[in-house]
Parts: C-alpha cells; sequence; structure tokens
C-alpha cells in the first residue's frame, strides 16, 4: 500500500477529509466579498473615503495573492496539520480584530491578518485531496472543493448583506471566527502531521520576489478600477511588478534550488493548465462581478436582491462539480475542458445579447450557464495538473496553478470595469449585433460581456493544444498511483 493511502487511513478517511476541507473553502471564499455591500454602512460608521474603504477589500486580496504560491511552496516542507492549523488559527486572529475594530484602520489590519490565513486554504485543500484521497477519487475530491469555492464567491455578497442587514457588519467576522474554531480541532485531527520526506533548500529570496510580483500585479490591477490605468498608482505598480517577476525568473535559472523548478514548466499538461486556469478565471471573475451591477446599475434592483440572482449559479455549481470530477477520472480532462469553455463563450454571448432588457432572469441564466461552464474547465484542469506532476512538486505546482487563478480573478473585473466606464463615457451603443437596442443604459455591459466571449476564444486554442505529457519518473513509494498518473496522462491528450 502507497504511503499516500496509509496516511489516509491514519488520519481520517475521505468523507472525513472532505467535511473539514469543504466548509473551510467556504468561509474562505465567502470571506473575500462578504463585505462589499456593507462597505457604505462601515464607511458611514467611520467617516472613511471610498478610496479608503477599498483597503478593507485589497488588503484582504493582497495577502491572498502573495500568499497561495508561498504556501503551496512551503508544503512541501511541512506538514499539512501544521500549515492547516496556523492557516485557520490565523484567519481566526483577524476575524477576532475585524469584529472589535474602533476605526478603520484596526479593521483594514485584521482583513490582513485575514488574508495571511485565507490564502492557506484553497491550495491546501487541494493538496490534501491529492496527497490523501485514493487516485480513483481525487477527481471526485477536487470537484467537492470546487463547488465549495463555487459557492462561496457566488453567496458571498448575498451573504454578507444579509447578515450584515439584519445583525451589523461586525456580525460577519465573529460567524468567521466561530467557523475557523469550529474546525481547528477536526483539521487537527484529519490531516497527517509528517512533513514530506526529500524536500530541498527553501528559495526565501524567490519566494519574496514572487509573492512581491503577484500582489503588486493585483494592486495595480485593483487601483485601474478605482482612478484607471494612468493613475501613478496604477501603472507605477504593474511597473515594478514587471521588474520583481523578471528578477524572480533571473534567479530561478541561477540558483541551485530556485523556489520553482523551471522542469515543471517543460509539462505541457502543467504549463497548459496554468494558462487555461488565468485566462478562464478572467471571464468567469468578469462575470460574477458584473452580472450583480448589471441588474443593479441596469434593471433596478437594491443590492441585496441584485446579490440573490446569483444563488441559482452557486445551487448549480454545487450540484455539477463532484459529478465532473468523476467525469474527469473517466472520460478525460480536454473533452470536459473544451466543452465548459465552449459553454463559458455561449452564455458570455448570451449576456452580451439580453443586457438590455426590464427582466433579469437573462442575468440569472447567464451567470448560471458561465458558472456551470467554468466549473467544467477548472475541475478536471486541476486534477490532470496533480496527476502529472513528480511529488516533490505538488506543492509549488498547485500554488502556481491557483495562483494564476487568482491574478485572472483580480485582472478580469479591472479590465472589463475599464471598457465599461470607457463606454459609458462614450455614450455609443453596443458593439454586438445581436443586441436588441432598447436600452442604452446596458449597452456597456453588453460590450463587457462581448469581450469576455472573445477571450474565451484563445483560451480554447491553449486547451485545443493539450497534449499527452511524459510521467514523473516512479519511485517504490508511488508505485499505487501509477494507475492514476496513466490515466492523468490520457486525459491530457485527445479523447
Amino acid at each position: 500500500m502507497a504511503p499516500t493511502s496509509t496516511t489516509t487511513e491514519r488520519t481520517g478517511s475521505g468523507p472525513a477529509l472532505l467535511a473539514v476541507l469543504m466548509p473551510a473553502m467556504l468561509a474562505t471564499v465567502i470571506a473575500s466579498d462578504m463585505v462589499n455591500l456593507m462597505l457604505p454602512s462601515i464607511g458611514a460608521e467611520f467617516g472613511a473615503s471610498e478610496a479608503e474603504l477599498a483597503w478593507v477589500v485589497t488588503g484582504f486580496l493582497l495577502m491572498f495573492s502573495i500568499g497561495i504560491p508561498l504556501y503551496g511552496r512551503v508544503s512541501d516542507r511541512v506538514s499539512l496539520r501544521r500549515l492547516f492549523c496556523f492557516a485557520l488559527l490565523t484567519y481566526a486572529a483577524g476575524s477576532l480584530i475585524c469584529a472589535l475594530a474602533s476605526d478603520l484602520l484596526v479593521l483594514v489590519l485584521g482583513r490582513i491578518v485575514m488574508g495571511v490565513g485565507a490564502a492557506a486554504i484553497p491550495v491546501l485543500s487541494i493538496i490534501a485531496v491529492t496527497r490523501l484521497m485514493p487516485a480513483d477519487r481525487r477527481g471526485m475530491g477536487i470537484g467537492v472543493v470546487s463547488a465549495a469555492a463555487g459557492i462561496g464567491t457566488a453567496a458571498g455578497p448575498a451573504i454578507g448583506g444579509g447578515i450584515g442587514q439584519f445583525l451589523g457588519w461586525p456580525a460577519l467576522f465573529w460567524l468567521m471566527l466561530v467557523v475557523a474554531l469550529v474546525l481547528l480541532p477536526a483539521a487537527s485531527r484529519v490531516l497527517p502531521g509528517e512533513a514530506p520526506v526529500g524536500a530541498g533548500r527553501f528559495d526565501l529570496p524567490g519566494g519574496i520576489l514572487l509573492g512581491l510580483g503577484a500582489g503588486l500585479v493585483l494592486f495595480g490591477m485593483t487601483q485601474a478600477q478605482v482612478a484607471g490605468f494612468a493613475a501613478p498608482s496604477s501603472w507605477g505598480s504593474l511597473v515594478v511588478a514587471v521588474v520583481a517577476i523578471a528578477l524572480f525568473g533571473w534567479r530561478t535559472v541561477r540558483v541551485a534550488q530556485p523556489f520553482v523548478p523551471p522542469a515543471l514548466f517543460t509539462n505541457r499538461v502543467y504549463r497548459t493548465a496554468v494558462v487555461v486556469a488565468f485566462l478562464a478565471m478572467i471571464v468567469n471573475l468578469g462575470g460574477l462581478v458584473f452580472v450583480p451591477l448589471l441588474v443593479v446599475d441596469v434593471n433596478g434592483l437594491e443590492p441585496g436582491a441584485g446579490a440573490l440572482v446569483m444563488i441559482p449559479a452557486g445551487a448549480a455549481v454545487a450540484v455539477v462539480s463532484p459529478l465532473i470530477g468523476r467525469l474527469a477520472d473517466r472520460i478525460g480532462t480536454r473533452p470536459l475542458v473544451l466543452t465548459g469553455l465552449a459553454v463559458m463563450g455561449l452564455f458570455a454571448l448570451f449576456l452580451s445579447t439580453f443586457t438590455g432588457g426590464t427582466s433579469v432572469i437573462p442575468a440569472g441564466v447567464g451567470i448560471l450557464g458561465l458558472s456551470v461552464g467554468f466549473i467544467f474547465v477548472m475541475t478536471p484542469i486541476i486534477s490532470a495538473a496533480a496527476s502529472v506532476l513528480p511529488a516533490d512538486q505538488v506543492g509549488v505546482g498547485l500554488g502556481i496553478l491557483q495562483g494564476a487563478q487568482f491574478l485572472g480573478a483580480g485582472t478580469g473585473p479591472a479590465l472589463f470595469g475599464v471598457l465599461v466606464t470607457a463606454r459609458q463615457q462614450s455614450g455609443s451603443g453596443a458593439i454586438n449585433p445581436l443586441y436588441p437596442g432598447h436600452g442604452q443604459e446596458g449597452a456597456a455591459f453588453s460590450d463587457a460581456f462581448l469581450a469576455m466571449a472573445v477571450v474565451v476564444v484563445p483560451t480554447l486554442i491553449v486547451a485545443f493544444r493539450m497534449r499527452p505529457a511524459a510521467a514523473p519518473a516512479a519511485t517504490p513509494s508511488r508505485d499505487a498511483d501509477k494507475a492514476h498518473r496513466d490515466a492523468g496522462r490520457e486525459t491530457a491528450g485527445s479523447p
């Protein structure tokens, strides 16, 4: 029996593992945007400007983007139990600081601490599924974790708006504190305490440069949403980010044991997974951000009611994600990824065509299709990437993959936000010839959704080029996983 199976039996069953990972993922994703609808109330209480309030969200997201690849790399040297428990404790401490915050500075500090803890949960959850669940159930496990992320993304604003409206915004952080403390003993029970064996030295300077580059990219994109790309805080951050990433690349090819092994990107399946994850997330987050804005700005709904439009999408993702994981194990990765991207493109075009009407039903249908298509992409592609990575590169590999996904999440809304603003200022009609044209208010949103459909086209081309990759060298300790790696190679190729 392989060590991965033994560890799973010793620390807890597959269902017990997922019973910890799913609520942890759900709470983490909800925390990222649960305060969005409550920002006006927070601003009124603390007398803060919009630019100052933006740090309540930006502080969390910056730590999130920096932490994901770092936690992935550290997981190749430190036990999952220690890292996961540290993350939950840090997340709980940040939640407590936010709940007790007496001014905006303390609230932002608490959100930063929350982000430091939250960054670990997505990447460690996928790593835990990959290392601890049997090979023939990993796709299902990744699907369950992905379902939690999808539900949290869709339901976060509605949960935050509802609880915040009735109980006040501090109640959101008290809830997160309770969730983290409840999960702590369960995580300690089901996750292994043994550190991975055979890990090399840790390239801390390389990790700092990578984290700095990723964080500044996200910060620059965030500033572009507020002040435009011409603002020094936007283009200046992006320039420094490019320099940091260039220095990271220079260091990677010159040190003996770099933070990210260059051999990681010699695998075509993995390279493709990173690019597809980045581009698909641009489209997905673009839809998740601009559909609620659409129904508020064009259809005239209140923010809380507008967030409810997202609930069917979250429910559909919850139902479909585990099923997609099983399908990926049976029929392969590429057919599912191409199908999912095609669905995303079609529903982005659907949204572009029907944004000018008075009903919110097309918006709800559009985001439902977009979200389901995205899960068809991400669940199998994460599973395929994990399958072809050598055991000593799973942590860093999945950290980079999810980091790329998260950078897409920051890039998409910024780019489409600039487009919407520019089109609204121009006052011109929609570019989409199928747009009915009976409402100028929706024309700018129509163009944004059309741009999302356009982004899907190169993503399809990249995904179509997936081909079988050579398997990692087998070792006696991994013989039990050989069949699953073979399946991973087959799923990456033609059906």
